[in-house]
């Protein structure tokens, strides 16, 4: 009784592992097979996301990444490739594993084909690298605000205190300038 205990025990373990391990696989796999694309006349059409296809974006359909996955395309022919994000499910004829738009075919250089032999890889979304043990080597700033404060304050009592006389003395001699211009003209006739 107690050995049939242990061995679903194991049993269990066991595919617990294989589970998680087939899975963490996943993203660094590369598959190879043919690949196929959209004609031009699918433009407008929309993909089982909901977005529209256009025959110049960088768009494909795969049956089993998700929406949004960017996937590395290499022509096996002539060792062209692209990043391509998926939008649509497909292809839906047997033997082929992945659907291009118009404009991916084209940069694979696969439009006199039709079909193309392809390496499909999923590329991993670029990550900011962030290193916290490393100096930057940025120059240590200190900022003595008291003098800073000081010297700002100075020069506001001083243009408040010498600009707008200024202007009043200048506007002024102005005003009274035209008013004996005023004058002498009055005084002529």
């Amino acid at each position: 009784m107690e050995y049939k205990h242990h061995i679903t025990a194991v049993t269990l373990l066991l595919t617990a592992v294989l589970f998680v391990f087939s899975f963490a696989s996943v993203g660094a796999q590369s598959r190879r097979g043919k690949a196929s694309f959209y004609s031009k006349r699918a433009t407008g059409a929309r993909s089982a996301s909901g977005e529209r296809i256009h025959h110049d974006s960088l768009t494909c359909a795969h049956r089993t990444y998700p929406f949004g996955t960017r996937l590395k395309v290499t022509n096996l022919r002539n060792g062209k490739s692209i990043i391509v994000r998926v939008t649509d499910r497909g292809p839906h004829t047997s033997g082929r594993i992945i659907d291009l738009s118009y404009g991916a075919a084209r940069a694979l250089g696969m439009l006199a084909q039709g079909i193309a032999m392809v390496e499909v890889e999923r590329v991993e979304p670029l990550k900011v690298p962030y290193r916290d043990e490393e100096e930057t080597g940025m120059p240590a700033f200190e900022f003595d605000f008291e003098k800073m404060q000081q010297s700002f304050l100075r020069e506001m009592l001083s243009a408040r205190l010498n600009g707008p006389l200024k202007k009043k003395e200048g506007r002024s001699a102005l005003v009274s300038n035209r008013e004996e211009k005023i004058k002498k003209t009055e005084r002529k006739p």
